[in-house]
């Protein structure tokens, strides 16, 4: 694979035993805490609905049921330092080596922005995929073994790591950023207790209860009867989340009562998502338009980006199953200025907060997927994720023009007070492409071809690859679900649009599919030619 060859900077060489670590001591201590619990699983019944739970091991939050759970907080120190001058701006008296963590289309984004950071002296990527190694955003480290943090941690001291950014949830939920904090590398991403905002919807939604949150009405299950008898008595519409991670799809929006009972039974009794379906939530349909907002917290204080929407059914139209993502463009024009305001003061702040009151700052990006309800006008949290959206990340990056890797530092040493965010102007826009058949299951290998040819239609065109190896002939092929984001800037969304739209004609791939209509619901739709 090309992205086994390290291509680095000059001034990018590894660090012998003798070398100091590459950070500034500071007496500050970070708002990182490291949170540890006396048993392994952090899924639990963290409710105050009443529900009986069949796991052993949960979250403790104060003033809800007790649970058999042992519980602690430990600050760590960081050792790293970071002045701001008058006007935000950032200096550093040493630039930055930064290691990405994952392989898909967001952390090329993310790869792509820290290469563009003027602080940032080079960029690793692990383990990287074969578009990031080709565009040459990032060294991709694909022999690194990222569930295995004592190698992490020996590459970053070799390498003279200065930040770690992690990108995919599975990573902070197994702890990786626990255990570099605790090793002195500064790490943008919450510890692993403070991940079960995304990889427990019940805690979540038990969070949300303590602290007036405001989202929707649920109840929680693990008895597939009792689940349906609540479903019976609550109607269709309703919603059945599956309690942990299921990469995306193990959420359903039943219209039916049958539709439900078939989502009920494929998690608590077929077992398809595994251990992250053994509890379910049940949950009110909201009405109104979907929209995410996204939040850097260092603990204490939190900072909007700015805003984006994606769209998560496979079909044109908002029709079919949910997926990952299908698209997604920035800025949003339902969150208006004082929508986000409303949302930074009811929703965000307060689970800043709640959570430091819990004994778990969370440091990181906060992702808040909102339903801007219908009958109110008003914002309501469906659900959290602990990282940034994919494929809300790639509209975000290509929009940012501060120093990425010097508000990410800031952000993992407490020190966000104060730090402002530069945007460029006009809109962004990422249509997805996927492997045929996504989000049930798809070919393996399809090639993809004119891919240079889709990037050169306008200077504002960038393709981020999620799913892509390289054949024996050196060609493009997908390897998963989800497989390029072709994204374009624009002076409005319009523009970006049609640009982004334009490269995607260009690439050459009978494999793959995309929805048509991405930003229907702000812009005007024009039909697009069916290809050939």
């Amino acid at each position: 694979m090309s992205c086994a060859t390290l291509n680095l900077s000059p001034s990018l060489k590894p660090l012998n035993s003798r070398d100091n670590y590459n950070f500034r001591p500071s007496n500050k201590k970070s708002c990182f805490s490291s949170c540890s619990f006396s048993s392994v699983s952090f899924v639990g019944p963290l409710t105050s609905n009443g529900n009986k739970s069949s796991s052993d091991s949960c979250h403790a939050i104060k003033g809800l049921r007790s649970f058999p759970i042992g519980f602690k907080c430990v600050s760590q120190k960081s050792e790293l330092s970071v002045s701001f001058g008058a006007d935000s701006n950032f200096a550093s008296d040493k630039r930055l080596v930064v290691l990405v963590i994952g392989g898909g289309g967001r952390e090329h984004a993310l790869c792509y922005a820290l290469q563009r950071s003027p602080s940032c002296d080079g960029v690793f990527c692990a383990p990287g995929n074969a578009g990031i190694s080709n565009s040459g955003n990032a060294t991709c480290i694909p022999e690194l073994d990222i569930s295995d943090s004592s190698a992490v941690i020996s590459f970053c001291r070799k390498w003279g790591v200065g930040l770690v950014v992690v990108g995919p949830e599975a990573p902070l939920v197994s702890g990786l950023a626990n255990d570099l904090v605790k090793a002195g590398i500064p790490t943008f991403g919450p510890s692993a207790e403070a991940a079960a905002l995304e990889g427990s919807k019940n805690f979540m939604k038990s969070l949300c209860d303590k602290y007036k949150i405001p989202t929707a009405k649920y109840r929680t299950f693990t008895d597939p009867s009792s689940a349906k008898q609540y479903i019976q008595d609550q109607g269709a519409p309703i919603v059945i989340k599956a309690d942990g991670l299921a990469a995306g799809k193990g959420v359903t929006v039943a219209m039916t009562l049958e539709e439900a009972y078939e989502a009920v039974d494929s998690m608590l009794v077929k077992s398809v998502f595994g251990s992250a379906g053994c509890r379910v939530i049940v949950e009110e349909f909201l009405e109104g338009e979907e929209v995410s907002f996204f939040a850097l917290v260092d603990g204490e204080n939190a900072i909007p980006l700015e805003s984006a929407q994606d769209h998560k059914r496979v079909g044109d139209g908002d029709t079919g199953p949910n997926t990952g993502g299908m698209g997604a463009y920035s800025p949003a024009p339902v969150l208006t200025k004082e929508l986000q305001a409303v949302v930074m003061q009811t929703i965000i702040l307060p689970t800043v907060k709640g959570m430091e009151a819990e004994g778990c700052k969370f440091v990181g990006v906060l992702y808040a997927g909102l339903m801007i309800e219908k009958k109110t006008g008003l914002p309501k949290l469906i659900e959290y994720n602990v990282r940034f959206g994919d494929p809300e990340c790639q509209v975000l990056m290509v929009r940012m023009e501060s120093d990425l890797a010097q508000v990410l530092l800031a952000a993992s040493r407490g020190e966000l007070s104060g730090v402002s965010l530069k945007w460029s102007p006009g809109s962004a826009m990422v249509v997805v492409m996927a492997s045929k058949g996504y989000p049930g299951s798809y070919e393996k290998g399809t090639e993809i071809r004119n891919l240079e040819e889709a990037e050169n239609v306008a200077p504002t065109v960038k393709i981020f690859h999620a799913g892509t190896a390289l054949n024996s002939d050196g060609n493009f092929i997908a390897t998963g679900g989800r497989v390029l984001g072709v994204t374009a800037t624009g002076r409005d969304l319009e523009e970006a649009r049609d640009r982004a739209y334009q490269a995607v004609e260009e690439i050459n791939w009978p494999g793959g599919f995309y929805r048509r209509d991405i930003g229907w619901r702000a812009l005007p739709q024009k039909e697009l030619a069916p290809k050939q």
